[in-house]
């Protein structure tokens, strides 16, 4: 063992047990929940045995009452964004029980309503779970749990208006540049599409909760009054263009809006006549995007 995972282990015991008895002051809680976060950012996957052991006082205090059903939103996005860090270090298995992973998805999806606060503390919080959601594919786990009322309240939240428009702005792009090192607009963005994809391809059945909002976003008359929005719409269409098939035609149908109105990608879904024809239309439209 090196110095540096010794020492890790150490700190981690010790912060780990003192979050087992939390501060009452938020802002000394805050303070406390960074460090832990800080720390878990540092365990690899596939962590040895003593590092495990180093994990169980966080695991064990994540998981209470206390901190897991917090009154302050910032505490409960500050203990989901270091969930979502030990998420990562046990995936591919999850590190609690079923309906406590149930209950962890719910705040996570809580959280992704965050990325439309650019300027608040939660922002960089949620980005980071976004992002860690989509590496690691915990968004199937979702699936596996059948919690489908949660997978359509978090494609909701994910494509809102308020969280998408926030990257058509120009002034906002001055926002960004004040994190060194990360392209904040490509990373939610790349998370997003692959979460939707993921999410779409897994799915036995596409219900209309959640095919509505991607039909919504490529329309046409969103195109310039949401540009990425727009993007994002047909990137995930045409990533799922197969699976999407059988159930577009009747969605637009159902909305009573012309087909006319849509993307192409849509038109082009809708009108082919085979898998190996949106296959190669697939490629076709990656080559110009």
């Amino acid at each position: 063992m090196t110095s540096f995972d010794r020492d890790l282990e150490e700190k981690l015991k010790e912060t780990g047990s003192t979050l087992l008895n939390p501060p009452s002051s938020i802002d000394d809680l805050l303070t406390l929940l960074d460090k832990v976060e800080n720390l878990l950012a540092n365990v690899e996957q596939a962590p040895s045995k003593s590092m495990q052991d180093a994990l169980l006082p966080s695991l064990k205090a994540l998981i209470s009452n206390e901190l897991l059903r917090h009154a302050e939103m910032d505490v409960k996005v500050s203990v989901a964004s270091c969930i979502t860090e030990i998420t990562r270090i046990t995936a591919p298995d999850a590190p609690y029980d079923d309906e406590q992973m149930k209950e962890i998805f719910q705040l996570t999806v809580a959280a992704f309503e965050k990325l439309s606060h650019v300027s608040s503390r939660c922002y960089t919080k949620a980005v980071s779970i976004l992002d860690t959601v989509a590496k690691v594919r915990s968004c199937l786990v979702m699936l596996d749990l059948e919690c489908d009322a949660l997978i359509v309240v978090q494609r909701r939240n994910l494509y809102t208006r308020e969280v998408l428009v926030v990257y058509n702005d120009d002034n906002q792009q001055k926002h960004y540049r004040t994190f060194p090192g990360s392209n904040h607009p490509h990373a939610v963005f790349s998370a997003m599409e692959t979460i939707m994809t993921l999410v779409i391809d897994e799915s036995e059945e596409i219900s209309s909760d959640l095919l509505s909002p991607l039909l919504a976003s490529v329309r046409k008359e969103n195109q310039n009054v949401s540009p990425i929005s727009w993007k994002l719409g047909e990137k995930v269409i045409t990533n799922c263009a197969v699976k999407l098939k059988p159930y577009l035609k009747e969605a637009v149908g159902s909305m009573g809006i012309a087909l006319d109105d849509y993307a192409q990608i849509v038109t082009s879904v809708c009108q082919s006549e085979s898998a190996e024809h949106l296959v190669r239309f697939k490629f076709s439209f990656m080559k110009l995007s």
